[in-house]
């Protein structure tokens, strides 16, 4: 039996309505914003993607620059507040770690802009849990705080910093 997930989330506040702030940040490029961080590696492209990634069920790959790839799925959909994939077939260091992960971005409307809370979640191999535990509190949580702000700036000017943290 697998144990809990080992989850991070981060939030940020950008001045931007938030139909414009979904649609920009779900039609992100990864390759574009998640570079190498630690021993996590960069997404250098993405490839085999099978339809605009705000469709239930549109999957594409991540190919990474350690040379591993994996697969995200989009598995649901609520324009504009509500935006899930899950991650499969993980190579490299997370295929020896994780099962799947899955990710979460919701969008709420705030004073002065749009709120992004993104959570994401890795579901640990039997045996696995405290070394995943361990790399999303020192590097995962981490590494969304400093991904997050180019993301939302995309959209506008940031009303509050990013702050991550591991949930546990």
């Amino acid at each position: 039996m697998a144990g809990r997930p080992a989850a991070a989330s981060v939030d940020i506040v950008v001045a931007a309505p938030l139909a414009e702030v979904f649609a920009t940040t779900v039609a992100t490029d990864p390759a574009a914003f998640y570079p190498r961080f630690g021993p996590l590696p960069a997404v250098t492209s993405v490839s085999e993607q099978t339809a605009a990634f705000d469709q239930i069920g549109a999957h594409r790959r991540l190919h990474l620059s350690d040379g591993g790839s994996v697969i995200e799925t989009v598995v649901e959909v609520d324009v504009p507040s509500r935006h899930v994939y899950e991650l499969s077939r993980f190579a490299k260091l997370f295929g020896r770690l994780v099962s799947g992960a899955r990710a979460e971005w919701v969008f709420t409307e705030e004073t002065g802009g749009t709120r992004i809370h993104w959570t994401y979640a890795f579901h640990p191999l039997p045996g696995r849990g405290p070394i995943v535990h361990l790399i999303v509190r020192l590097f995962w949580a981490p590494y969304m705080r400093s991904v997050l702000p180019a993301i939302a700036r995309q959209s506008g000017e940031l009303v509050t910093g990013a702050a991550a943290r591991p949930v546990d």
